[in-house]
């Protein structure tokens, strides 16, 4: 039953008359919004694979129901992501047709300080076909080198390597690489089973922030910005004025360029200074700035981050958001709130969540991998994601969860009145 093989006749995306307008955003007057909400096969199937009892008794009963738009499901990389490239058009509006209320770009930059939708700055050669176009290759932070001698194929291919115009020629792939590969096509190659590309055989070029703007906004969503963590020194280049804070900034100025309200945006960010840095210059786009946090998945520093939380609050965060992990324990064999998810509700923040659907298999004996880790002994079925999810919405209260597949977290959202 892997991905692969499933088919969405129902699938009708909206139709994008030219996928980009010249790199200056996309013709609102061909994009419509999302009325028909088509959720797939996908979450009904998790509820079939559930263990017998009420909570399975309860998402059943929503089975014919009919479904519509939440903000409590957030799309991760467009919400796509499970079949669709990350951050592309593509993955965007399959998010859009599964109910997300919000859609993502992790916004970073390029050799020309242009904002780009890229989950990583430098993830270019995992992402898009980079490696396989030599004179680009070339300009690569490391380009590729094939697997030999016992070692593993190599690259790394940043967008503050190129210009807009040098990354607009890339077509999206899924994230994925072969280490054992020999030639850069070879490279390319790599998507888990759980995953597809069965829909990144069109060439969906990268995003800019300004054409992911112009989408939502026609798609009639909010907006969940992220400002990535630079992986180069900043400022950029070395001896330039282009500061951290002119970068948090710009990403501000671009939704204001375009007409876009404060309320209809939740600026983000791992780095604390960023959300300080809004809340001080910004304090209209700040009053939903969401903090980031993985500052606890090292042994032993579960503590700090918790203590952290009431400093956060004190210094005027309204909403914090760890991976899910964080905030879910296992008490007698139950999944409950953890001291971080108390900790966070009683210092007054709220609370969102990423990223479900991220895990691949649940049943496998990895019991979930990372994002399930501190439930991974109650973990062992597809339909445990229910489960997760109905503990973050009904004990931990979380306003919104990050999903690569959007249709789970809206089916929950609509049979539990989440929106």
């Amino acid at each position: 039953m892997a991905f692969r093989f499933l088919a969405w006749s129902t699938l009708t995306l909206p139709v994008l008359a030219t996928p980009h307008n010249g790199g200056h955003g996309h013709d609102k007057a061909k994009v419509n919004p999302v009325r028909e909400i088509s959720l797939g096969p996908r979450p009904y199937w998790l509820v079939n694979n559930m263990d017998e009892g009420p909570l399975k008794n309860k998402l059943a009963s929503c089975s014919e129901k009919s479904m519509r738009r939440s903000d409590w499901s957030i799309s991760h990389r467009g919400g796509g992501t499970l079949q669709f490239p990350e951050h592309t058009t593509g993955s965007i509006l399959a998010g859009t047709r599964m109910g997300a209320g919000i859609q993502e770009c992790d916004v970073t930059f390029t050799k020309d300080k242009q904002l780009v939708c890229r989950h990583a700055q430098c993830d270019l050669h995992t992402t898009t076909n980079v490696v396989a176009i030599p004179e680009l290759n070339a300009k690569c932070t490391t380009p590729f080198k094939p697997a030999a001698n016992g070692s593993k194929a190599t690259a790394k291919c940043c967008t503050s390597d190129f210009t807009l115009a040098e990354i607009k020629t890339l077509c999206a792939k899924m994230d994925a690489s072969n280490a054992a590969a020999t030639t850069p096509a070879e490279y390319l190659s790599g998507t888990p089973g759980y995953r597809t590309d069965l829909y990144a055989k069109t060439c969906d070029r990268v995003n800019t922030l300004r054409e992911y703007i112009d989408l939502v906004d026609a798609l009639g969503l909010k907006f969940t910005a992220e400002l990535k963590t630079p992986e180069v020194p900043m400022p950029f280049p070395a001896g330039s004025d282009y500061t951290q804070a002119k970068f948090a900034q710009q990403m501000i100025d671009e939704f204001k360029a375009a007409g876009i309200k404060p309320e209809r945006v939740f600026p983000q960010s791992f780095l604390y200074d960023d959300v300080l840095y809004w809340l001080k210059a910004e304090p209209k786009w700040a009053k939903q700035a969401i903090l980031l946090d993985e500052s606890a998945d090292e042994a032993g520093t579960m503590p700090q981050a918790v203590a952290n939380l009431k400093k956060y609050a004190q210094a005027g965060v309204k909403i914090i958001a760890p991976p899910l992990p964080y905030l879910v324990t296992v008490q007698n064999g139950k999944i409950v709130s953890s001291e971080y998810a108390v900790t966070a509700k009683k210092v007054g923040l709220k609370i969102i969540t990423w990223s479900l659907e991220r895990s691949g298999w649940l049943g496998d004996g990895s019991g979930g991998g990372y994002y399930y880790s501190s439930i991974a002994n109650v973990t062992n079925n597809e339909g445990d994601v229910f489960n997760l999810l109905h503990v973050l919405a009904q004990d931990v209260g979380v306003i919104g969860v990050f999903s690569d597949w959007s249709a789970t977290v809206t089916y929950y959202a609509n049979c539990f009145g989440l929106f």
